[in-house]
């Protein structure tokens, strides 16, 4: 034996803070778990620290360059501090040593996680949807959609619903898998909108006359646009009357422009017909043939 003092495991693995700690007189197993603690806490937060200032700074330029208002962009910085946190955490278990825990805790996590899985199977498909939807922005909120044979203005987009105001003033709380997993209309997203009317004259008018009234009250029209002009087609020859399809566009649409323009101008080419003495016939059924009546025995015949 040569005198030197044997260390204890615990001494032996101690690192630079766990000798200062033993050097104020604490024991070794004490000043390994205080030591632990210590470098898990300082890690966290150096790492917590670092991706609030690059991760997210990045994922801000990002949203910036997509162009995502303030409420759009809310869940997705969300869901980018929660990974940080979530990195800070995993690097500073690694970091202090505490490998045996964290698998222990993975393990733990990932049935939970499974159990939790198939319990919120709609959940989270809304919730990949409402991903997905603000990854391809099919629509924004302020914008006119039609799905399913439902249109409104959307209001609101989470991570798991999109709320849409009704032109008859319902709110329709909608999950993001029903407007990811069909097909959705969103009329608005272009500069200009194309508006199709379909007008009916009689067999005995002028198709040529009502095909100049229905461009020229176009072209009066101060918000149907000049290029692309509008035009009228003959389409229909129908029972009781002649169709002609007009097309027109309009500029920076919204739904209640799209439907005031529409009307003022159906309403400046029906005055015009009027004017030109133009007819928009309706359908007419004619009636032929006798009728009898069950248990009518009497007979009507010429008076006597």
């Amino acid at each position: 034996m040569n005198g030197a003092v044997s260390q204890t495991p615990a001494e032996a693995g101690l690192g630079p803070v766990g000798e200062s700690l033993r050097a104020v007189g604490l024991g070794p197993a004490t000043a390994s778990t205080l030591e632990g603690a210590i470098v898990f806490v300082v890690a966290f937060v150096v790492i917590y620290l670092l991706g609030r200032t690059v991760a997210l700074s990045l994922l801000d330029r990002a949203l910036d360059r997509r162009g995502l208002d303030d409420h759009a962009r809310r869940p997705l910085v969300l869901v980018g501090r929660f990974l940080v946190v979530f990195v800070a955490v995993g690097v500073a278990f690694g970091v202090a040593d505490y490998g045996n825990f964290l698998v222990s805790m993975a393990g733990i996590a990932a049935a939970g996680a499974l159990a939790i899985g198939f319990a919120t199977q709609n959940v989270i498909a809304n919730f990949v949807a409402g991903v997905f939807i603000y990854a391809d922005e099919p629509f924004r909120i302020g914008d006119w959609i039609e799905w399913d044979g439902h249109s409104g203005v959307v209001e609101d987009i989470s991570l798991r619903v999109t709320r849409v105001r009704t032109f008859d003033n319902e709110l329709l709380t909608v999950p993001n898998s029903e407007l990811t997993g069909g097909v959705v209309k969103n009329p608005v997203e272009g500069e200009k909108l194309r508006v199709k009317f379909a007008f009916g004259i009689g067999y005995d008018d002028d198709v040529e006359l009502a095909s100049e009234i229905i461009v020229e009250e176009a072209e009066r029209h101060p918000e149907i646009m000049a290029e692309p002009a509008p035009s009228v087609r003959l389409t229909e020859l129908n029972d009781s009357d002649v169709g002609l399809q007009s097309r027109i566009w309009i500029a920076d649409p919204s739904r209640a422009d799209f439907v005031r323009i529409r009307g003022e101008y159906a309403t400046a080419v029906k005055r015009r017909f009027d004017e030109e003495g133009i007819d928009i016939p309706y359908p007419i059924r004619t009636l032929e043939g006798g009728l009898a009546l069950a248990g009518d025995r009497s007979v009507v015949g010429p008076a006597e």
